[in-house]
């Protein structure tokens, strides 16, 4: 579960960290009224759970009314990276003059959770870590015992923090580590966090996933689930509905599987093949005609998706039977929109590959084949 950010700073207020004054706002009028209530200038932030909103347009800095109207006007409704925006963040702008990354999340290398601290802050952190590692400072905690003061301390000396802010970020870091044990959270990050001109420590961004399998542990922020499901990804609403994995991507060649190491596999062999994914989805077991009629319907609904592999292995669940699943679900279409590849393996699979329509699909012997043919064919769309 991604908390928004509007929930996620509730949450660090709550544990007594430093977060700007703030109001959700869901219209022109209401951000209006919140800029009033904050004070100008303000930043008018759309809630959805994406990356780069800044870059995408979907975060302002306004100094008046005027400039409020004009930017909640484009903000709210806009469609950014796939969500469609309907609540905005009204929050009092900070004057910084320095920013920092602080986060929390599981090394599972080590089997610890670790705790990072960077001078590079207000940047895309993954990027920091492939191009300058050395740029994040790193401390592992044993659970057993939690995060000490002196680790806290280490890790922001080690990041090259200046010493006159350097006991608040590492009282951030504290709390931000005590924060991630108790909710249960899997990742807790501030990006950034903002030094001021005063001095002064304020986390300016919230970020905040919790492992769905422990929200029976915390009524609060299963209010917050239901609380934030209107900008949820339509995509991944359906996949809820349908109860299938599903992982939404920025590629065009769409991918279905039984299983998740099945689906896995396919997602690097479409990346070896020179290809992008589309998405990440795992039907589970058994491939019943309904099941692959509402795995072809979401993957079809994916304005991206140029083509569609299927990479089914038959277990339980023979070759023959996912087949005319496949011929059930696809004959259930007015129009396919676009090319389907199939490649069966497992159980009955050579019946199945016999069964197969194939003036409604393209069938291949290997996972290999049908891979760089889905490639080709999402490639092909593309150009056209």
């Amino acid at each position: 579960m991604k908390l928004h950010e509007y929930q996620a700073k509730q949450v660090f207020a709550d544990a007594g960290l430093p977060v700007p004054d703030s109001k959700l706002a869901a219209s022109v009028d209401e951000v209006v009224e919140a800029a009033e209530n904050v004070g100008y200038p303000v930043a008018i932030k759309a809630q959805v759970q994406v990356g780069g909103r800044g870059k995408a347009g979907g975060i302002e800095l306004v100094d008046d009314e005027e400039e409020a109207r004009e930017a909640a006007d484009r903000i709210l409704g806009m469609d950014l990276k796939g969500l469609h925006v309907d609540r905005v963040l009204v929050e009092a702008a900070v004057d910084f003059v320095n920013e920092l990354y602080v986060g929390v999340t599981m090394d599972r290398n080590e089997g610890k959770p670790v705790a990072m601290v960077s001078t590079k802050g207000g940047v895309d952190i993954e990027s920091v870590a492939e191009e300058t590692p050395e740029a994040i400072s790193r401390v592992h905690v044993d659970p057993s015992f939690g995060m000490h003061p002196f680790q806290a301390r280490k890790a922001v000396y080690d990041a090259g923090v200046e010493r006159d802010v350097a006991m608040d970020v590492a009282s951030v870091l504290t709390t931000l580590y005590q924060l991630w044990d108790d909710k249960d959270s899997t990742d807790i990050e501030v990006n950034p966090v903002m030094i001021t001109s005063d001095r002064e420590v304020v986390c300016a961004d919230a970020v905040m996933n919790i492992d769905d399998d422990a929200l029976f542990r915390h009524a609060d922020l299963q209010e917050m689930e239901e609380e934030g499901d209107s900008s949820q990804d339509d995509l991944e609403a359906k996949a809820d509905e349908y109860g299938f994995d599903y992982v939404r991507l920025s590629g065009n060649t769409g991918i279905i599987g039984n299983g998740a190491g099945l689906v896995m596999t396919t997602l690097d062999l479409v990346d070896y093949y020179g290809g992008e994914p589309a998405n990440f989805l795992d039907i589970g077991g058994g491939a019943k005609a309904s099941r692959v009629a509402n795995a072809l319907d979401m993957v079809f609904s994916d304005e991206n998706v140029d083509s569609v592999v299927f990479n089914i292995f038959g277990g339980i669940t023979r070759g023959d039977e996912v087949a005319k699943g496949i011929n059930e679900a696809l004959e259930s279409f007015e129009e396919i929109p676009k090319p389907v590849v199939v490649r069966l393996a497992g159980t009955n699979a050579e019946e199945g590959m016999e069964i197969l329509n194939t003036d409604l699909v393209t069938v291949e012997k290997t996972l290999e084949d049908a891979v760089q043919r889905a490639v080709e064919y999402a490639d092909t769309e593309a150009d056209k």
